[in-house]
């Protein structure tokens, strides 16, 4: 055995290697970070050096929060067993968090993971309906065991998928700025029409080959898409089509839930008043990095599964660690007035991205809500043609001055921002400033590039400063600056 004390960042990377699956991915896997300790919005690694965390949606109010790692240790130290035991840790949770959904969202299951708690909702969903067929968003990921990659384009569609399977129908992500429909050509009220008659047909389809839909599952605000969010009235008129169906309705709140917009505690809720769904999905930020998640549903819901004579149980889900845990996380979301703060620093960061935007051609769109945004990088503003190895070389940049950022969509070229809550107004100077700078630099690297032509495979530098010359590269900007 080795000492973990003396092990090397090598030494680390090559027991990786060695005993953990290939498929298993690192964020930047070209040089991998080891991170050995982190507070609030800062990661560390084995050198000590800090980074600014803008990755990180499931340490949801701070890394290493004292208030939670309290609460944790303290019920470690009396009780942690199985859930098939009477406990009030977990009726207690239970009961407060269902009070903070709409009246008939009131019975819980705590499970483990989103993936988990997505996997019931759809047994769920199945028991009730008595149907089989689901409607799903194009570019969703809603977990990654086998029956919820069935059901999440992000994964069938890619390397490695076998395709959606008959029972799946993928209708277009409404997506106002590159999706099927856009504001180029339409008004947000047609759009949330179209897009909503995308789901009708669906419906439509569902009902002549399977008799009738079973569920229609959604991100509140789509993030593997690329930051999503839909059409004022978009999901009020998909929910009916879908019921209309004999179908319920879902919300995956996993990335977005626990106050991350701000305006609500649920993302769904920014909809209006009239989108309730059926069941709700909870997982990442529910215990602030322990795993525990939780699907919500309605009563008649629950008790059509209950009436099967299949009893369900989960070994751990609301153990009595889990359930304090997670009851800590909420109370720091409201003694710390995260969801107003949310709001603040979402704005202002909003703000800022638009004023980088107004700056720098390479920025096509700011969308999000709260501290759920996304800045949409295209090689040219009229086509919108996205700027993927931009965005990676802006990530690789930003990785070199110390700040951690992502990019996804379905080009990978939008910069997601999805920090811990409690992100400082200096900690947003710091991601703008440096993100404004690396973006001053890529500019200056292709002005540099318009004085030079390729001759006879030698560089003469030229005056035709009117001459076409395409984006330079991740490589070549490199090399220039």
């Amino acid at each position: 055995m080795v000492d973990k004390e003396k092990l090397k960042k090598e030494d680390t990377l090559a027991l990786r290697r060695k005993h953990i699956g290939p498929s298993c991915k690192l964020f930047f896997k070209e040089d991998p970070l080891k991170i050995v300790r982190a507070s609030g919005c800062y990661m560390y690694d084995e050198e000590g050096r800090r980074y600014l965390d803008c990755i990180n949606n499931v340490c949801h109010v701070g890394h290493c929060h004292p208030h939670v790692v309290s609460a944790a240790t303290k019920q470690m130290a009396i009780l942690n067993t199985n859930s098939r035991f009477l406990h009030d840790n977990l009726v207690l949770y239970a009961q407060r968090l269902t009070s903070l959904f709409p009246e008939k969202l009131n019975v819980c299951y705590f499970v483990n993971s989103g993936s988990e708690a997505n996997d019931l909702a759809l047994r769920l969903a199945r028991t009730h309906t008595g149907n089989k067929d689901v409607i799903t968003l194009d570019h969703a990921y809603h977990g990654h065991v086998s029956s919820i990659i069935d059901i999440s384009p992000y994964k069938f569609n890619h390397p490695g998928g076998n395709g959606k399977p008959d029972w799946v129908h993928v209708v277009p992500v409404a997506d106002v700025y590159r999706g099927k429909y856009t504001d180029k050509d339409h008004t947000l009220e047609d759009l949330a029409t179209k897009y909503a008659d995308e789901v009708k047909q669906a419906c439509e389809a569902a009902t002549k080959q399977g008799g009738g839909v079973c569920i229609f599952y959604a991100e509140s605000m789509q993030s593997c898409g690329g930051q999503i969010v839909y059409p004022p009235g978009y999901l009020q008129q998909v929910f009916k089509h879908v019921r209309a169906a004999g179908g319920v309705c879902l919300a995956d709140e996993v990335q977005v839930g626990f106050g991350r917009v701000g305006s609500h505690m649920w993302a769904f809720q920014t909809h209006g008043p009239d989108v309730v769904p059926d069941i709700v999905t909870l997982g990442k930020p529910m215990g602030n990095g322990h795993p525990v998640s939780a699907v919500i549903t309605t009563r008649e819901i629950s008790d059509s599964f209950g009436a099967t004579g299949m009893e369900y149980f989960n070994t751990f889900g609301g153990n009595p660690v889990s359930a304090t845990i997670s009851n800590a996380v909420l109370d720091v979301i409201e003694n710390e007035k995260l969801l107003e703060h949310a709001t603040m620093i979402g704005n202002y960061l909003k703000q800022e991205f638009n004023r980088l935007k107004e700056k720098h051609m390479l920025i096509g769109d700011v969308r999000g809500q709260g501290m759920f945004l996304g800045v949409d990088l295209v090689k040219s503003r009229d086509t919108r043609e996205p700027a993927t190895a931009e965005a990676a070389f802006i990530n690789k940049r930003l990785k070199e001055q110390y700040v951690l950022l992502s990019a996804d969509g379905p080009y990978r070229n939008v910069l997601k921002f999805k920090s811990p809550l409690v992100f400082s107004l200096d900690d947003c100077k710091e991601l703008v400033d440096k993100l404004d700078n690396i973006m001053t630099e890529m500019e200056q690297a292709e002005k540099a590039a318009l004085g030079k032509v390729i001759v006879n495979g030698s560089v003469e530098h030229t005056n035709h400063q009117s001459q076409k010359v395409s984006n330079p590269s991740p490589n070549e900007i490199q090399v220039k600056v």
